[in-house]
């Protein structure tokens, strides 16, 4: 007796899985169908190295950055706050960033993980190469306050940022404008603005070539409030992408100028040089 109810439980739970199993590749199917909509409906530039870009992406996503100071040493950013992007909605992306790991060699600094950090874009206006090539977003990106060892900031911040992108041809300009808005002790943290602008240039439409994207990055801070205030421009960064498919997993290396090199959405200062590198996506 007990052998038949055992064998007519697993009968059902094979007849339940089989009719479950089309649902999901519907859904599976649906949803994909969905991202490429969304994304064949902007422009398909190069996702930049630091600035985030306006187009909303489907991948996940992790970097290895190289951070100088004027003393001589530098900061290894393992992961730099990069992790999951999903595009739940035809005009929404969300970002589940890990936190990164950061490694320092100058002495006394203690290595530790950073903040968690999380981001959302809104997509007001997109247009593609056949029909405009540009591109307005909006995001919200949030951090909360787990890093380890001074790696981190003391308090959590809200960042609202406005993002736009032109297409002229081969060539596309991305500028962002954001401020960080820290959810307690504004008096210490103070207030940080970042503008960043790109300027990237496909070398050409078709053949090997078109996988390679030249790049110049303004990314400069503007700092109000807090201990130390001052502004602090930084220099551009000359950069050269390589792009080898549309989507994926993405592993990018090389040195940034930048104090965004370091966990996304920590107010800092320091001194950074501009080097060129080359980015493999």
């Amino acid at each position: 007796m007990y052998s038949c109810k055992w064998r007519a439980l697993g009968i059902a739970l094979f007849v339940l899985l089989a009719a479950s199993s089309p649902a999901q590749q519907s859904f599976v199917a649906q949803y994909q169908d969905r991202v490429s909509a969304t994304q064949a409906a902007q422009p398909h530039w190069i996702t930049p190295l630091v600035t985030v870009t306006p187009r909303l992406e489907q991948e996940f996503r992790s970097d290895f950055v190289r951070q100088s100071n004027t003393r001589g040493y530098d900061t290894w950013n393992l992961g730099n706050g990069k992790g999951l992007e999903l595009i739940p909605t035809r005009r929404v992306e969300l970002l589940f960033n890990l936190p990164p790991f950061l490694d320092h060699t100058e002495p006394h600094s203690r290595d530790g993980f950073g903040d968690v950090s999380f981001n959302s874009k809104f997509r007001i206006f997109a247009r593609n190469e056949e029909h405009g090539n540009a591109i307005v977003t909006v995001f919200l990106a949030a951090s909360v306050p787990t890093g380890k060892n001074g790696n981190g900031s003391c308090c959590a911040v809200v960042t609202p940022t406005l993002a736009m992108g032109k297409g002229y041809r081969l060539l596309a300009l991305t500028t962002t404008f954001g401020g960080s808005l820290p959810v307690s002790n504004a008096a210490k943290l103070g207030h940080t603005m970042t503008w960043n602008n790109v300027v990237q240039y496909r070398l050409a439409a078709r053949g090997r070539a078109r996988f390679f994207w030249p790049e110049l990055e303004f990314n400069s801070s503007f700092y109000s409030g807090g201990a130390g205030t001052r502004d602090w421009p930084h220099p551009a960064a000359p950069q050269c992408e390589r792009r080898a498919r549309p989507a994926g997993p993405h592993l990018r290396s090389g040195r940034a100028d930048r104090a965004d090199s370091l966990p996304y959405l920590q107010p800092r200062a320091g001194d950074h040089d501009a080097h060129p590198l080359l980015v493999a996506g």
